[in-house]
């Protein structure tokens, strides 16, 4: 458990992500916070739900704390980040502490709205570290959160897909990680972890503010210089991302089918 929680980032396992993501380059951050994430969650499911099914009531209690964990460091140390891929890095370890609260939740709908979460988390993340790529200017890049002003009156198709991207990574109804988050709180209070998911809502409220902060700016402030003329590769995946969680209520149709296939081994 603690090789696969520092393989993920989850606390108090997570030291090295907002240095990592903070110095390595933007386009190579974007993978790592994203297909590898996702393997090392399938990796914690595999692992506990069949080697050590028998000892579920066992590591459960060990998950919970973790996932509490996390989800407080996330949403509280993003607080006071100006840095974009800092930023990104914290609501990262939360977003794994939402994630680990459906492992918690056991097999069965616990995997399913494991598999469901991360779907939705991968795409939201590619969208948010494609948008990081975009930031620069005269061809330098910028990462700090107040270089996003005025993005609405200089770039307004970016502003609106980074504010669709923030608002599903927040939680707001009726994007994608809203359903995301509400499939991991209804299969936490089905395997009887009411507090936990309790605790998620609240963390989820914390977080809000860090992602409307940015909202604000890039709606409110005054702008800044407008960014470099886009790269085609990183605006498409900005857009595609923006399309797949902007219509969230049909995540909740066909991709939580899918997620029930794809683990009823389990």
């Amino acid at each position: 458990i603690c090789g696969v929680a520092f393989k993920c980032s989850a606390a108090p396992f997570h030291m090295w992500t907002p240095d990592v993501y903070e110095g390595a380059p933007t386009s190579t951050t974007a993978f790592f916070a994203a297909a590898p994430k996702f393997a090392a969650i399938a990796v914690f499911a595999r692992l506990l739900y069949e080697p050590f099914a028998s000892l579920t009531e066992d590591w459960r209690q060990i998950i919970i704390v973790i996932s509490i964990l996390s989800m407080t460091v996330g949403s509280f140390g993003a607080l006071v980040q100006n840095n974009i891929k800092r930023l990104l890095a914290y609501s990262s370890i939360g977003n794994v502490g939402y994630a680990l609260m459906a492992l918690a939740a056991g097999p069965g709908a616990g995997a399913a709205s494991l598999l469901f979460y991360m779907a939705v988390y991968v795409a939201t993340t590619l969208g948010l570290f494609g948008a990081a790529l975009l930031m620069r200017r005269e061809g330098q890049g910028f990462d700090q959160v107040d270089d996003l002003a005025g993005l609405s009156q200089t770039r307004p198709w970016l502003a609106s897909a980074l504010t669709i991207l923030l608002f599903s990574v927040a939680g707001v109804p009726p994007f994608a990680g809203f359903f995301g988050k509400w499939v991991v709180f209804k299969a936490a209070v089905d395997a009887q972890l009411t507090p936990l998911a309790v605790f998620g809502a609240l963390a989820s409220v914390v977080a809000a503010y860090y992602y409307q902060r940015i909202i604000k700016v890039m709606w409110f402030d005054s702008p800044k210089p407008a960014f470099d003329r886009s790269s085609l590769g990183a605006a498409f995946v900005v857009l595609i991302a923006a399309i797949a969680v902007a219509p969230g209520i049909l995540f909740l149709g066909w991709l939580e089918l899918a997620a029930d296939l794809a683990t009823r081994q389990f």
